[in-house]
């Protein structure tokens, strides 16, 4: 069994960014419903909060189930890009819903 790192830091009520060993990802949503947005694309997720019990499907379907990873892994470029889109995403959904 190997070693997993996981961090999740809160940027604005209901966006996070997510850090992992394999990349990093932004979410936007509250308990129960979220978006997800990483280099393998958008996913949403919808859940009963405290249950455990959630359904998560791929919302692109152009990309790639396993994208091909660089041996390097991802460089810093992409994930300041990457955080970028998702703040971007994420201002535009709460200027939306009146929180911003």
């Amino acid at each position: 069994m190997g070693f997993r790192f996981r961090k999740s830091i809160k940027l604005l009520p209901g966006v996070r960014i997510n850090l992992s060993k394999s990349g990093i990802s932004t979410s936007i949503g509250k308990p129960g419903a979220t978006i997800n947005l990483s280099e393998r694309g958008v996913r949403g997720t919808v859940g009963i909060p405290g249950t455990g019990l959630s359904y998560s499907e791929r919302l692109n379907s152009n990309a790639a189930p396993h994208p091909a990873r660089p041996a390097a892994g991802m460089g810093f470029g992409a994930l300041l890009g990457w955080s970028l889109l998702g703040l971007v995403v994420a201002i535009f959904f709460l200027g939306l819903l009146g929180v911003i």
